[in-house]
């Protein structure tokens, strides 16, 4: 998607403005030409920032070419996106826009009666084109004192060396209000640049200028565009490249998208939009500001969001604030000593990504924003049963709710693709999930769904249960009756989908007769034909809840809205297996998959949901069974995996194991196993030797960290639930969301709370708790309360 400049950003004037105002000078100037150019001799402007050290990630060593998912720096505007090598001598940059997929409706379904799932007809997410900017005499073999950052607190890429006694710096960066990436490269000591541009597409592409522009066979049309300028050179225009010699400094900006529209009727593409053309202009438009009035724009936007939230869990060594990020992450692993600094940057890392990949476009999919070539696993796609509900769960804790909106936008725009699909195909007879009472209404989704309304691999019942149940969160958050408004069809859609599936039956030994799910497939493992899986019967529980509660809000549908919390009432619910004393995951008393699987499907009433929880409202014996059961999945998984047993454990309290599977997220990759990699991208271990980025740990873990902190919902807050013993010395976090309209400021020391503010941004009551403290606050929304003595 690429479109005119959005009127809804803040101006470049109120944006330097609040830039100034945080102490950042700004510089008026550059050229407003497209084609390359020299600027007038002027002195060279440096435009970093300096940002606190304890977010700011660093490296010794640019990333190799061959390496980049794993040791590339991200960058993202929430729309375009890339990753930088950093290499002083061929610097690269892999750039995607969200929205370039292959592949289309994908409605012929398998003999099987499931959905193909293959990039020839699913499609999949793609490359948009590779840009370097080759410097030749500036080989890594020729500088010395390298480093490179990744600037948690200002959204900036910087690298610098020294070479022959100069000092060469550069920044990248993506901004979100010139909707483009920056490329600035200066030096301080006489040097000068000379090389080459480059930018080339990733499909085959011929480029006679310094731009591209393509089709795919599903009319999805797509460019990109880039110019130069720089002072004390020369720059100009060499074909499909960029040359520049003798220059003191040197901006880059590029810039491309394309005709993807989030609207069905159009089949999901505006055919008046030229993608190239619009980039030229992005880029022509960028290029009228000097790199300094660029990145200080761009701060003044990224800092707006990122500024939401601070977290502090103790101060690390000096020795640990000595090394760089992947040495950090290395002793980390190998002398089991905490390092809160790591820790808590780890969540910043994750902010930093939402920020870069989920704003104004699609929402962030298997490999978020970034990929390094045009095949990645599981087509980067959106996964329903875990994955892409991880990747918000931290959005709204961790002071980020702007960062959910690309999620409900998407499913508001897929939902008439979604039901026109489910009523189409869902009941096909060779459709072993099809619903037994012949009955179709609502909508549903497969396990995977791309950006054109489609579908991939096997049917997902409960799937659209759990979409609805993560965006009725974010409004627990938020308590916005627009939005509300907003997403209700989709919740009523769903009920509409159960209200027609789900079967009558008798419980042995019992006259009473309940509501389960028709046939299903408890993700991943087991039989693939269960009835009454808990996994279904815990979503739809929820569901039917949420709904009856938004219909209340809004006023709406009051006669339906019984009916649905009627159906709730005789939905049977998960029992404790007598032979296993775990809480059941299919209607019988034997485990029918694996003991250690990844998921935790059968746990979802524990996390995300919060009908079992350890307090009085839930029943010992139940307690006790979702307690076993998670014990017996074991601490060791996928990072994923980890980070869902992870928020599970700090539910039920259990600082310690919490944490090690926090610790356990920060193993360092090697050889392609489960950890994180050297740039902090999560490696997803597919066969030994081979490990994948996949991103949603990356949310997953952090959101983790937060629920140990601060556990919320509607009515009720609970301070320092799972603080482990690393982090109980001295600490703070600031603008955690809560459920229930309010946030939170939290310090603590010595294990204990001292200080807690809490101001509502629409809720009105609630019960602040620490162990066996309560106090209940009453506030108007927009005022706040500040609490203490829980300490004593």
């Amino acid at each position: 998607m690429d479109t005119a400049p959005d009127s809804s950003l803040p101006s470049r004037r109120r944006l330097l403005s609040l830039a100034a105002a945080a102490g950042a000078a700004t510089a008026l100037g550059g050229l407003p030409a497209f084609t390359a150019s020299a600027a007038p001799e002027r002195p060279a402007e440096s435009p970093s920032l300096t940002g606190s050290s304890r977010n700011v990630l660093w490296w010794r060593a640019p990333a190799d070419e061959h390496s980049m998912i794993g040791q590339g720096l991200p960058i993202g505007n929430g729309r375009l996106g890339a990753l930088a090598s950093n290499d002083p001598g061929r610097e690269l940059l892999l750039i995607t826009d969200a929205t370039l997929w292959t592949g289309g409706l994908n409605d012929t379904l398998d003999s099987d009666g499931q959905f193909p799932y293959a990039r020839e007809n699913f499609g999949s997410f793609t490359l948009l084109g590779r840009l370097t900017v080759d410097i030749p005499d500036h080989d890594l073999s020729a500088v010395n004192d390298y480093r490179r950052t990744l600037d948690l607190d200002q959204g900036l890429v910087t690298t610098s060396y020294q070479r022959s006694g100069v000092t060469y710096e550069r920044s990248v960066f993506a901004s979100r209000p010139d909707d483009a990436i920056v490329v600035h490269f200066t030096q301080s000591g006489g040097g000068r640049y000379t090389g080459t541009v480059t930018l080339e597409g990733t499909h085959g592409e011929t480029t006679h200028r310094p731009s591209f522009a393509g089709a795919f066979p599903n009319g999805l049309r797509y460019g990109a565009a880039m110019t130069a300028y720089g002072s004390g050179g020369k720059v100009s225009v060499d074909g499909s490249r960029i040359t520049f010699s003798g220059c003191r400094d040197l901006t880059v900006v590029v810039s491309g998208g394309t005709n993807y529209v989030p609207d069905a009727a159009t089949h999901y593409r505006d055919a008046s939009l030229d993608p190239e053309r619009l980039a030229r202009t992005k880029v022509r438009d960028a290029a009228a500001h000097s790199a300094t009035t660029l990145l200080h724009t761009h701060v003044a936007d990224y800092r707006a969001l990122f500024g939401q939230m601070d977290l502090s869990l103790g101060t690390s060594s000096a020795e640990q604030r000595g090394l760089d990020t992947w040495e950090r992450i290395t002793a980390r692993a190998r002398d089991g000593a905490p390092d809160p600094e790591l820790e808590a940057a780890y969540l910043q890392f994750g902010r930093y990504l939402m920020i870069s990949g989920s704003r104004g476009s699609l929402p962030l999919g298997l490999q978020g924003l970034w990929l390094d070539g045009n095949d990645p696993d599981w087509m980067g796609d959106y996964h329903t049963d875990i994955n892409l509900q991880m990747n918000y769960w931290m959005a709204d804790r961790a002071g980020l709710p702007q960062g959910f909106d690309a999620l409900t936008d998407y499913c508001l725009a897929q939902l008439p693709s979604w039901t026109d699909l489910t009523h189409r195909l869902f009941n096909d007879p060779r459709n072993r999930y099809r619903n037994s009472t012949g009955k179709i209404a609502g909508w549903t989704v497969a396990i995977s769904t791309n950006v054109h309304g489609g579908m991939g691999w096997w049917w997902h019942p409960a799937g659209n249960a759990w979409l609805c149940n993560t965006l009725w969160e974010h409004y627990e958050y938020t308590l916005s009756r627009a939005y509300l408004a907003k997403i209700y069809p989709l919740l009523k859609g769903a009920c509409e989908f159960w209200e027609a599936r789900l079967l009558r039956t008798t419980l042995p030994g019992s006259t009473r007769e309940v509501l389960i799910a028709d046939s299903d497939w408890s993700p991943e493992h087991g039989p693939l034909d269960a009835k009454g899986i808990t996994y279904a019967q815990e979503l739809v529980w929820a569901l039917f809840a949420n709904y009856r509660t938004a219909a209340q809000e809004l006023k709406r549908d009051a006669a339906y809205a019984d009916t649905i919390d009627s159906l709730r009432k005789r939905l049977y619910l998960p029992q404790v297996s007598p032979t296993s004393g775990w809480l059941e995951e299919w209607m019988s008393p034997d485990n029918l998959g694996e003991t250690t699987h990844r998921h935790l499907s059968p746990l979802v009433g524990l996390f995300p949901g919060d009908r079992i929880r350890p307090d009085d409202s839930t029943p010992a014996a139940l307690l006790d069974g979702a307690t076993a059961l998670l014990t017996a999945r074991g601490m060791e998984s996928f990072g994923w995996a980890n980070a869902w047993r992870a928020l599970c454990w700090a539910r039920l309290k259990n600082a310690d194991n919490a944490y090690q599977l926090v610790v356990n997220n920060l193993r360092p990759s090697t050889h392609g196993s489960n950890g994180t990699a050297p740039n902090l991208f999560d490696i997803y271990e597919v066969s030994e030797g081979r490990g994948i980025f996949q991103i949603d740990a990356n949310f997953g873990t952090p959101a983790a960290v937060i629920e140990m902190l601060l556990h919320s919902r509607p009515g009720h807050l609970e301070l320092l639930p799972a603080l482990p013993g690393a982090w109980a010395k001295e600490g703070s976090v600031t603008g955690v969301g809560a459920r229930g309209g309010f946030v939170v400021d939290l310090r603590w020391r010595g294990g204990r709370p001292t200080e807690v503010e809490v101001r509502s941004v629409g809720g009105r009551t609630t019960t602040v708790t620490y162990g066996d403290t309560s106090r209940e606050i009453t506030l108007a929304p927009g005022a706040s309360v500040t609490l203490r003595g829980f300490d004593r």
